[in-house]
């Protein structure tokens, strides 16, 4: 039996993390005019996010492999928390104090897309819950780029905090009545050592190497995400195009995260799927160096988006069949890996700004990095995980 309401609301919430991670990120500017501080300051806005995700991401798995309707209750309470807070005042004051708080809570949500649809989904469901809801993710990304059109000055940025305060709010309270008792396939409680989880995870081979894997995808769309308008400026590509890219490179990936994981876990083809998957990539990317144009970048970035974004949920899936006695611990080692990935990715690209052709080149050459990886998953899928004591 599966309860789908519960991936449902756990959707909800995901998405309502994004949201307010990038409210400001298409409306920089004018927040900045209208709070009188420096686009560096809203900037940090979001940076917060990754840098605290960074820091707090094995705590927080390991917090969900030991309370886990509990933790993820806490992280979808402190989301809904931070975004109320932002609305104590119109100062950039009250904006950060918010953004922290939900900075603190995201890993304690999206660490948990692998536990709830072990817990709350029959084993047969379990790729598709993990598809809806790493789909979720990005589209809490879209929600707040369309947010951020609408309402695009700044008198109207206090009625966008509110909309998106409503919204997480609801989440929480849906999720909070689908998490009301515990879930079908919730494992026994057994008590254990603080770092056993831990432990568990990290002594596979096959969890270590989805984390070195995780690097590349996170790195380049980060990377990409950040610095392509800057990057395609040159080209002739405007800004007012740019973002219209950016947001179809979301919206194909939310429609790939939705469908294309399903058909992998299916099929068997999780390593296949990601060696064309990075290969396209890759291949996209040096397009956009030696041959950039508006058509060529809509093109490649929309693609990179439907076939590039689906990898998380392919590994997060292998993550949920592969550690179920500690998948929250295991999924975050896996966004940890990520986050740092696009850090380095996004400061690297970063240096090269003025270079596009560099960055792109640059941004070509991560994918193929992770190709031998990707190559021999398949025999890592094979064996059999280490016992461990």
């Amino acid at each position: 039996m599966s309860r789908w309401s519960a991936i449902a609301g756990y959707s909800l919430v995901g998405a309502a993390t994004q949201l307010v991670w990038l409210n400001f990120a298409g409306v920089t500017t004018v927040t900045a005019t209208h709070y009188a501080v420096s686009e560096t300051a809203i900037g940090w806005l979001a940076q917060v996010f990754p840098l605290l995700y960074v820091v707090l991401s094995i705590p927080c798995g390991l917090a969900l492999d030991r309370w886990f309707r509990p933790a993820l209750l806490a992280g979808a309470l402190l989301t809904a928390i931070g975004a109320l807070i932002r609305l104590g005042g119109d100062h950039f004051a009250w904006l950060l104090a918010g953004q922290l708080i939900c900075a603190v809570a995201q890993p304690l949500v999206l660490n948990a897309v692998t536990g709830i649809t072990g817990r709350y989904l029959a084993p047969k469901d379990r790729p598709t819950g993990i598809a809806i809801g790493t789909a979720s993710i990005f589209a809490g990304m879209l929600l707040a780029f369309l947010l951020s059109a609408v309402f695009s000055t700044g008198n109207s940025l206090q009625s966008m905090l509110v909309v998106t305060a409503a919204f997480c709010v609801l989440a929480v309270a849906l999720l909070a009545i689908a998490l009301r008792t515990p879930g079908p396939h919730a494992a026994p409680a057994v008590p254990q050592a603080t770092f056993t989880a831990l432990r568990t995870a990290w002594s596979d081979p096959l969890i270590r190497r989805l984390c070195i894997l995780a690097v590349f995808p996170f790195g380049v769309f980060v990377a990409l995400s950040t610095f392509a308008q800057p990057l395609l400026e040159p080209a002739g590509v405007t800004s007012t195009t740019a973002s219209i890219i950016l947001l179809l490179n979301v919206i194909a990936g939310v429609l790939g995260s939705a469908l294309l994981p399903i058909y992998a876990a299916r099929h068997h083809a999780e390593s296949p799927y990601l060696l064309a998957s990075l290969s396209l990539t890759a291949i996209s990317c040096a397009l956009l160096a030696f041959l950039p144009s508006t058509p060529v970048a809509l093109i490649t970035i929309t693609l990179i988006g439907l076939v590039l974004l689906p990898a998380l949920p392919i590994v997060l899936e292998l993550v949920e069949r592969r550690s179920p006695d500690a998948e929250g611990t295991a999924a975050g080692l896996i966004w940890l890996a990520g986050n740092l990935g696009g850090l380095l990715a996004a400061t690297a690209v970063g240096l090269l700004v003025n270079h596009p052709r560099y960055a792109f080149l640059l941004l070509a050459l991560l994918p193929l990095i992770a190709l031998p990886g990707a190559h021999t998953l398949r025999h890592h899928l094979q064996t059999p995980p280490p016992t461990t004591r």
